[in-house]
């Protein structure tokens, strides 16, 4: 899909693919294309936002969930652009729909995980454990557990855990001090969950993405720095057609800041 702002996040709900921009310029910021096709179909406006961390879908509901850190919302959008929004409290960062349809959000800054309702209201607030610091995203599988990418530019440990339902606990994890190597990352921010468990991980530092045992043993890369222009930031996994898609962004070091993005397809 073609270069435009940066991409912020992207879902893919029935026939459609979702693709989320960071504008500043107060236009469209979700665009809607054709799954076969790649054609763009509409856009949808989300009023009131500030800024964006995220989005996901839910195919029960058939919404659009979009994380806004700097009003501290999250946004929920249906297919023809109607708009609700509920506060967070904290600032919102990765975000998942789980297996009862409730919306899981993490919240870095604090180190939790948040349940909210379809209808915003807030279920539980799941505590991480001290060493799981700066979570970027997380996913519940179907036993209850959580599978969780964390690590933050100031921190020296990177890794994806799986933890417990109650979040007391790390079951097992992948990845250590920050490097290049198959058994480590350089900011693990995004992660995606096949039918058999198996775990796609964006490794934004390392322009990469890592797939997983469901034991969180590697397996092997699925996308390789040479196969990105730029940095992958955020990812959907369409299980029913196989294919990854990937939000490839520009960073301007310069500036600290991304400045352009698109979404690459992968077949896996």
């Amino acid at each position: 899909m073609s270069d435009g702002e940066p991409v912020a996040g992207v879902t893919s709900l029935g026939e459609e693919i979702y693709l989320l921009r960071a504008t500043d310029s107060g236009g469209d910021q979700v665009e809607v294309y054709d799954v076969i096709s790649y054609r763009l179909l509409r856009c949808l406006t989300v009023p009131n936002a500030l800024g964006f961390n995220d989005m996901t879908s839910c195919a029960n509901l058939l919404c659009l969930y979009i994380s806004d850190p700097y009003v501290k919302c999250i946004h929920r959008l249906d297919l023809h652009g109607n708009a609700k929004r509920w506060w967070v409290s904290d600032k919102p960062a990765g975000l998942s729909v789980n297996a009862n349809h409730n919306l899981i959000v993490t919240c870095s800054e604090v180190g939790k995980i948040k349940e909210f309702s379809p209808r915003g209201e807030l279920l539980r607030d799941v505590i991480l454990p001290d060493d799981v610091t700066n979570p970027q995203h997380a996913i519940q599988l179907t036993s209850g557990q959580f599978i969780v990418c964390h690590g933050g530019l100031d921190d020296r440990v990177r890794r994806v855990c799986k933890i417990s339902s109650d979040g007391r606990h790390v079951v097992q994890s992948h990845g250590g001090h920050r490097g290049s190597d198959t058994g480590q990352y350089d900011g693990p921010v995004h992660l995606a969950v096949d039918d058999n468990e198996c775990v796609f991980v964006v490794d934004c530092g390392n322009r990469r993405v890592t797939l997983l045992s469901p034991t969180l043993e590697y397996v092997r890369q699925v996308v390789s720095r040479d196969q990105l222009t730029w940095r992958p930031t955020r990812q959907c996994l369409d299980v029913q057609r196989r294919r990854l898609y990937v939000a490839d962004n520009k960073w301007d070091g310069d500036k600290h800041t991304y400045t352009a993005g698109r979404v690459v397809v992968f077949s896996v």
